[in-house]
């Protein structure tokens, strides 16, 4: 029984429709609900679910779809196992597409009476009008695209288009998620009041954001000049001669990270591959990285300094290089890197989806899963007098961010000392 806002959105009828709201409140089980209730009602009907990627639906809308939505056992889910599905048929002739914008000519070729986009602030306001051009199926009574988000910047494309009216906005909270809260009772839980403890454990924009469903700007960000319609970008085929390069920070509690970074003929970095992973012993992190780089030349491991955990690797024949650890000069590195350069282009780049494994702890917890969240999330402190003191940032959310300083201190030689010497003293580059 859908409640509050889930409730507002499954009766919904305008052509496009945002529902918005923290980390828990039920946005994505609600939207699937309705696409599996029209889907019944209308038969022939084509529906339509899409992610800026194909590959990040696999863990998260569609286990929500298969495992809450369709009843246990439901012959629409027998076929081809989920990474390798392309639609969801049912006995009436009504069917549900799976698609991502990553590959868009796959989905953009036919039309359909209802589009769910799933986590929509990763699509930019282009993927949005191209997906509304699809929607003259004409078997639904209504044609709508609806969609779910956790919000971001005030100033983001869907926060402004649902400002000027062209988008509704229905603002999600967690009373509107019976697992949550009881609505008989009013209140909270056992399970909801541990899940809001969770996320009251959160930080800065994240928490106002994941907790209390603010569209906040994250003041203080370390690396400012981040912007993932630039920086974070589709996966493509990397040439062979490309150089490759590896970046470890170790850890346990917090997550162990691996990068996999590739550089361009004029320097440029792009993380293609990357392990963000808590609770496993190095041991078992090197065997996973020597096989996952399996065919590749890597011309070497720029590492943290922790002795015995180079030590398991250096066994694994994983040669390894300490890394230049500075903090204040690594960053003003990585903040020169993502400055667009005359030629239009930044000179370090993210590939989506080039994170090999989830981690659930995490991913439950809230905290970002890799570095493309990471770097919306790294910040500096406030001072007494409220202004950021940049002189050492939080720690906190910077695993992904320290590896890949430590990268990039290695490539640009930041801290290398040189041979020359000027007045018998050794300058440091």
């Amino acid at each position: 029984m859908p409640y509050g806002s889930n409730l507002e959105l499954m009766l919904a009828q305008e052509e496009e429709v945002c529902l918005s709201g923290p980390a828990g409140t039920g946005k994505s089980r609600a939207c699937l609900e309705k696409l599996d209730f029209i889907a019944n009602q209308y038969p022939g009907s084509r529906q339509l679910i899409v992610r800026k990627t194909r590959t990040s639906l696999n863990e998260s809308g569609l286990v929500t779809y298969e495992e809450k939505v369709l009843p246990a056992n439901s012959l629409i889910n027998e076929g081809a196992d989920r990474p390798n599905r392309q639609k969801y048929d049912y006995p009436n002739g009504s069917v549900i597409v799976i698609g991502g914008m990553d590959k868009a000519t796959r989905i953009m070729s036919t039309e359909y009476d209802v589009i769910y986009v799933q986590e929509a602030i990763e699509l930019t306001e282009e993927d949005w009008e191209n997906l509304t051009t699809r929607l003259r199926n004409n078997i639904v009574p209504y044609q709508q695209i609806i969609s779910d988000t956790n919000p971001g910047v005030p100033t983001h494309w869907l926060k402004k288009r649902c400002n000027e009216g062209r988008c509704r906005m229905i603002y999600a909270s967690h009373k509107d998620n019976p697992v949550l809260y009881n609505p008989d009772l009013k209140e909270y839980t056992d399970k909801g009041k541990i899940y809001i403890s969770r996320l009251g454990n959160l930080t800065g924009a994240r928490r106002e954001r994941l907790k209390d469903g603010k569209w906040v700007g994250s003041e203080g960000l370390v690396f400012s000049n981040y912007d993932e319609r630039i920086h974070l970008i589709d996966r493509f085929d990397i040439p062979a001669d490309w150089r490759r390069v590896r970046g470890i920070d170790f850890g346990f509690t917090n997550p162990f990270v691996c990068q996999w970074w590739a550089i361009d003929p004029d320097g440029r970095m792009y993380l293609y591959r990357e392990i963000y992973k808590t609770k496993r012993v190095v041991n078992e992190h090197a065997k996973h990285i020597n096989k996952l780089s399996e065919g590749e030349r890597i011309e070497i491991t720029i590492c943290d300094h922790d002795a015995e955990d180079r030590a398991q690797l250096e066994k694994a024949g994983i040669r390894t290089k300490p890394a230049y650890k500075a903090v204040s000069l690594g960053i003003q590195n990585i903040q020169e890197r993502l400055k667009v350069q005359p030629d239009g282009k930044p000179r370090i780049f993210i590939l989506r989806d080039s994170l090999v494994e989830l981690d659930r702890e995490l991913e439950e917890s809230k905290k970002p899963t890799c570095t493309a969240e990471e770097m919306t999330s790294y910040s500096w402190p406030k001072s007494a007098d409220g202004k950021n003191d940049k002189e050492e940032p939080i720690k906190e959310y910077d695993h992904g961010c320290d590896d890949m300083r430590y990268v990039a201190a290695h490539l640009d030689k930041i801290g290398q000392v040189s041979q020359q010497t000027k007045g018998g003293a050794q300058v440091t580059l």
